[in-house]
């Protein structure tokens, strides 16, 4: 793109008119990813790197006026832009260099402490359904149709969004499903998306240790719903207590569905068991039955919360149960491993108290004889978590394996020492190393005993201080009961 018209009203006229006629092939505010010819725009706070953008070969250099001053003193051949706010212009520069995407892509974000990855594969399957092909961004990884790439965060920043909806518009795809992290809603990265619908699924406990306060949490999710036209609709769960409030903060239209509440879609249950589930759903007057292979209630309001979405685009109910009917599993949401035992095994990344709470009630009502738990907390993240997640294991499960997650910078025993303080009853035992307390799980595990595995789910490594380990925990269960029915010639894995 001409950088005169990138730059066009974002800087002095004056300066913009003695640019020369060059033409820009990408704009970065990272030095790291500059290509020959780019334009580095350099955040406040980040003029330290400009050293290394020029040696990659940005063309352009964009900042403050106050560091741009500075800079051409030490670079008097830079090509230097001075600004006012070089986060404001560089948001102006991505609409402008990717034509604004979210105007050819219709976007669905979606919120809340728990179930956003199950609900994305959810509107992924239904959209399939539909005869759409759409883009994918998440905590598990991104894709595009079949197409799979790793994820770094949960929601991407904000010049990787728009290269992805962009991405989606060069390719003809209508639909773009993503995952909104509250830290992506304070942090921006989210910012000159135009969401046509915005799915909440719950509010608790969770990312304390970075908003504060159960407040400031709701605040940073409430953005996304403050942030829709009226041309929008935004998909509430009535069931929660925020619901209210984010109904009374959105021009959007509002789709309530529930379980337990007065709302537009809500479900009678007709049978659940480990094999599956079998709704009524009843929206807006009408009915149709739904099968899932899904089980446990918060999956329920998930299969509603992409259901009532799929409303909101005009669906039919044929496509939308049809959709959910053939999506099998969410990686490492209620993942089981089957290796022919006789007891079950179940990988879930429940990593917060009522996460754990909502997994532990599902498998508690199915039939089984004991219900043992391994699981732990991760380390660098919200503290006070850790003692509600002991409450939770200790009251639910029948025997409990504390381990690590991902200890990070942490000590994965004082991490365990913030745990057992939640613990009313002795039914627990400790267990640094997360493989062995995988092993002394399954080993003790007899028939019809359910083994539930939480915290880590579709994650394959383990993060420590000074290293990350490869770690996957189907594996892990593969590679030991492999072993043991192979000695009592039964089928393996």
């Amino acid at each position: 793109m001409n950088l005169r018209e990138l730059l066009s009203g974002l800087a002095d006229p004056a300066v913009i008119a003695g640019l020369p006629a060059l033409s820009v092939p990408s704009v970065w505010d990272d030095s790291r990813r500059v290509m020959s010819g780019s334009l580095l725009v350099l955040m406040r706070g980040a003029e330290h790197f400009a050293g290394q953008g020029l040696e990659r070969g940005a063309a352009v250099l964009l900042a403050d006026s106050r560091t741009a001053r500075s800079l051409s003193e030490s670079y008097p051949q830079a090509l230097l832009v001075p600004v006012e706010d070089p986060r404001e212009a560089f948001k102006q520069i991505l609409l402008r260099f990717y034509a604004r995407p979210s105007g050819q892509v219709r976007v669905l974000g979606v919120t809340g402490t728990n179930g956003k990855t199950t609900v994305t594969y959810l509107l992924e399957s239904i959209l399939n359904a539909a005869g759409h092909s759409c883009g994918v961004t998440g905590t598990v990884n991104c894709r595009i149709g079949g197409k799979v790439s790793p994820a770094k965060n949960t929601t991407p920043g904000m010049l990787d969004n728009q290269m992805f909806l962009h991405t989606l518009s060069t390719q003809n795809i209508l639909y773009s499903v993503m995952e909104v992290s509250s830290h992506a809603l304070a942090q921006g990265r989210v910012d000159m998306i135009d969401f046509c619908g915005a799915i909440f699924t719950n509010l608790t406990g969770d990312h304390l240790d970075y908003h504060g306060t159960m407040e400031e949490y709701f605040t940073a999710k409430s953005l996304l719903f403050r942030s829709l036209s009226e041309d929008a609709y935004a998909v509430i769960n009535n069931d929660d207590p925020y619901a209210i409030r984010l109904c009374n903060l959105t021009r959007a239209r509002v789709i309530s569905y529930a379980l337990h509440s007065a709302a537009d879609i809500t479900a009678e249950v007709r049978e659940i068991g480990l094999k599956g589930t079998r709704l009524l759903v009843k929206a807006f007057g009408r009915e149709c039955e739904v099968k899932t292979t899904f089980i446990g209630q918060h999956n329920i309001y998930n299969i509603l919360a992409a259901f009532s979405a799929g409303l909101a685009e005009g669906f039919s109910l044929d496509v939308l149960c049809r959709g959910i009917n053939m999506l099998a599993h969410v990686p490492g949401r209620l993942e089981p491993v089957d290796c022919g035992q006789d007891f079950g095994v179940y990988i879930d990344y429940a990593h917060t108290d009522d996460g754990l709470r909502n997994v532990l009630q599902c498998l508690k009502g199915v039939a089984h004889n004991r219900l043992i738990l391994v699981f732990g907390c991760g380390g660098d993240r919200d503290r006070t978590k850790r003692p509600r997640m002991g409450r939770v294991a200790g009251e639910m499960a029948d025997y409990c394996i504390i381990t690590s997650d991902n200890p990070r910078n942490e000590d994965p025993l004082a991490i365990i020492e913030e745990i057992l303080p939640g613990f009313s009853r002795e039914n627990y035992e400790v267990e640094p190393d997360r493989q062995q307390a995988i092993e002394r799980a399954l080993a003790m595990a007899g028939r019809n005993d359910i083994v539930l595995l939480a915290g880590k789910g579709h994650e394959t490594y383990q993060i420590f201080k000074d290293k990350t380990l490869d770690f996957v925990e189907s594996s892990v269960v593969s590679c030991f009961l492999g072993k043991r029915l192979r000695q009592d010639g039964k089928v393996l894995c």
